[in-house]
């Protein structure tokens, strides 16, 4: 019999008055997941919280609560909510567009992204050509300068490619989340990275940038999906969609901030309203400012949710206003058995903290 026929026997033997640590390390270790961390939250509380298996395969470095994970694309939730904030603060509004802020790099030769403006850029509805750290070009050697600087090349580049012209709903694009960033630091006079630091300081939040062991080699190390670790190193492209999908963050830290989800959801906060939580998570069909959403069929509940998968990381993140619960998935790997495995356990916990 398989390993996956024993993981289903363990599924329907499980007790609803136990943690899900054991049904969780069981499909860490059936689905082949170095390190598995996953927490289950309300707006107030932490229901549970488990760091499972190995920073790194081979290793005697075991998993620990305060281990970063690269989070892909769920930066964008946080660029999402920052861009909210800016808003609010009178700094932009969600119709200024990016030539409003950068004038000189308005030219015939990119008129049709003239009218797009930061709405469509968070929303995804900017219909710019799709780009990840693994495109060819442009190469490193063709953007110099600072950070920042290089980040404002990266967007001159992107100007130039055409846009998608397929029939879609939004378009996910990287660029867009890195145009919008661009957008933040003008209208702040603050780098990007500036600005998720100071966020995490006013919530407590330890957010940093690239892979969580190039400062620190004890910390998780990412895995491809033939199990083999990614060395420390600087992926210049990555760095260059900071805003889209570059962020390091623990799960416990990363939970605090869905925590301010769920309680702008139900009730808005001190910075963002009731309603405009409730657009940024739903207002939208399939995206909206940050999130997808859909609708659970197991429970027949509306859930916001996002991934992140940046070569070496998996991670998954669900919403759900109605119930007030956050469920989130964090691996140290990216593989196709590997998501699999964490979609098993977040239908488990669903189903376990939903009734």
């Amino acid at each position: 019999m398989s390993r996956l026929f024993f993981l289903f026997l363990f599924i329907s033997s499980y007790g609803y008055g136990q943690s899900m640590a054991k049904f969780a390390d069981s499909i860490r270790l059936v689905y082949g997941i170095p390190e598995l961390n996953y927490a289950v939250i309300s707006s107030d509380s932490v229901l549970e919280i488990q760091a499972l298996g190995w920073k790194k395969v081979n290793s005697d470095m075991k998993a620990e609560l305060t281990d970063k994970f690269r989070i892909g694309s769920n930066t964008k939730t946080v660029t999402s909510y920052l861009a909210s904030i800016v808003v609010k603060e009178g700094k932009l509004t969600w119709e200024t567009t990016f030539f409003d802020l950068y004038p000189e790099l308005k030219n015939k030769e990119n008129e049709a992204y003239h009218y797009f403006t930061l709405k469509d850029y968070i929303s995804l509805r900017a219909n710019l050509t799709k780009w990840t750290y693994s495109n060819e070009k442009p190469l490193d050697k063709n953007i110099n300068g600072t950070e920042q600087e290089k980040r404002y090349e990266f967007v001159k580049w992107i100007l130039k490619q055409k846009l998608n012209f397929e029939n879609k709903t939004f378009y996910f694009a990287n660029p867009s989340y890195v145009i919008a960033g661009l957008m933040l630091e003008k209208a702040t006079g603050k780098p990007y990275e500036t600005l998720v630091h100071e966020l995490g300081l006013e919530m407590n939040i330890n957010f940093d940038f690239g892979q969580p062991n190039l400062k620190d080699s004890m910390q998780t190390w990412g895995h491809d999906g033939l199990l083999i670790p990614e060395k420390p190193g600087n992926n210049q492209k990555l760095n260059w969609l900071s805003s889209a999908g570059n962020i390091n963050v623990s799960l416990p830290d990363y939970a605090k901030f869905i925590q301010i989800q769920l309680k702008g959801l139900n009730n808005g906060t001190a910075k963002i309203s009731k309603e405009e939580f409730n657009y940024m998570h739903y207002g939208m069909e399939e995206f909206s400012l940050g999130w997808y959403s859909f609708l659970e069929e197991s429970n027949q509940k509306i859930f916001s949710y996002h991934k992140g998968n940046p070569g070496t990381f998996l991670t998954k993140v669900y919403v759900c206003k109605e119930l007030d619960l956050g469920i989130l998935i964090f691996t140290n790997i990216q593989s196709d058995r590997a998501e699999e495995g964490m979609d098993i356990l977040f239908d488990e916990l669903n189903r376990r903290f939903s009734e």
